[in-house]
């Protein structure tokens, strides 16, 4: 049995479509939909909110194989592939960090490619691999900071299972990764928050809308945020995150969203042995 659930107190009405097959979703107090069904598998799935036709991805969606508009597909990362069990990370300060990005770091543009160009990396003293924007955006090429899909890996660079060979082969080599993530806005494009909840707000930022950290409902926000953060450290093996543009966050609850992530992070940190940034 594959429970399906989604973050949606703005629509009266939520329905799950698996498969091609539609299911009837059930709402509790706080907002959330949830949905049982059987053998599930890698199926593709989305939602349809109220009495609309279109089915949009998930919000949380582990992969987006045909694109930011499309249906979401179930997917988990095959843990006996890894082969970092020894790793027990680094330390950031006297880090030697090197930023690249994933489709310009290599005439490829992808996660394999990059795996190929790690020895030079090491070569030229490098201890931290800062992997810019990974998560899914509009399109096939992009900086990535224009993703819509937080959870998600963007497709055209080899997806969620390309970006873990990845980061198994940086700690065979003795790299630390660290990921850029951006927290602050969405993109314009495949963009579908709003439909669900107050994930946004009216803002003052260069981006147009801003995230619902403070307003109504920005609870259930902050988790879609903190969960995210933990998700790349714990199933991907990330080794710490680069917050993009903090001064955005606007945030005015008397535990600040960056304390809040801190403690977190050190829980986290803690639990699986090894220093998380």
């Amino acid at each position: 049995m594959t429970v399906f659930e989604v973050w949606a107190p703005n629509p009266d009405r939520v329905r799950l479509e698996v498969n091609g097959v539609v299911h009837p979703m059930t709402k509790d107090a706080q907002g959330w939909w949830r949905a049982d069904v059987e053998s599930a598998g890698d199926a593709r799935y989305g939602f349809l909110l109220d009495d609309e036709d279109a089915v949009l991805p998930d919000p949380r969606s582990p992969r987006q194989p045909d694109g930011v508009h499309e249906r979401s597909q179930l997917h988990q990362l095959d843990a006996t592939r890894w082969t970092d069990a020894l790793w027990t990370g680094r330390q950031l300060p006297g880090g030697v960090v090197y930023e690249l990005h994933i489709g310009t770091f290599t005439p490829e543009g992808t996660f394999d490619a990059a795996i190929d160009r790690l020895d030079h990396l090491v070569e030229l003293g490098v201890t931290f691999v800062e992997i810019m924007p990974v998560n899914a955006f509009n399109g096939t090429h992009g900086w990535g900071y224009d993703g819509v899909l937080w959870y998600a890996v963007h497709e055209a660079y080899g997806g969620p299972d390309g970006l873990q060979r990845l980061v198994d082969a940086c700690h065979a080599r003795g790299l630390a990764v660290l990921l850029d993530v951006v927290y602050n806005h969405l993109g314009p494009s495949g963009n579908y928050l709003d439909r669900y909840g107050p994930y946004l707000t009216e803002g003052q930022t260069s981006w147009g809308q801003t995230v619902n950290l403070a307003g109504p409902d920005s609870g259930e926000v902050r988790r879609y945020i903190i969960e995210n953060a933990l998700r790349w450290m714990r199933e991907f093996h990330i080794d710490g995150l680069r917050l993009d543009a903090v001064h955005a966050l606007a945030d005015t609850t008397a535990v600040h969203l960056l304390e809040e992530l801190a403690v977190h992070t050190t829980a986290l940190s803690a639990h699986l042995g090894r220093p998380l940034t």
